[in-house]
């Protein structure tokens, strides 16, 4: 991932993703999909190809927070 500038903001570090943190969390397929800036499809598209592990709970799906982060970082693309 890019470096944050000075005065730019982290949404995951906002939302605690960022670092240890010793509780944890989940995000919905909803905020997932936000942060990535892609549907709500495309996420339960990762979830289903096993490409994004998440927890379901009833019929709902959540994604640990620190798998979204290994996901982007993985994804990753160094066009330099």
């Amino acid at each position: 991932m890019a470096a944050e500038k000075p005065g730019e903001r982290n949404d995951f570090a906002d939302r605690g993703v960022a670092g240890a943190s010793s509780a944890s969390q989940f995000f919905t397929v909803a905020e997932v999909a936000s942060q990535m800036r892609v549907s709500k499809m495309t996420v339960y598209r990762l979830i289903h190809n096993g490409e994004l592990p998440a927890v379901q709970v009833g019929r709902s799906y959540r994604v640990h927070a620190k798998a979204v982060q290994e996901y982007l970082e993985a994804a990753y693309f160094d066009a330099g």
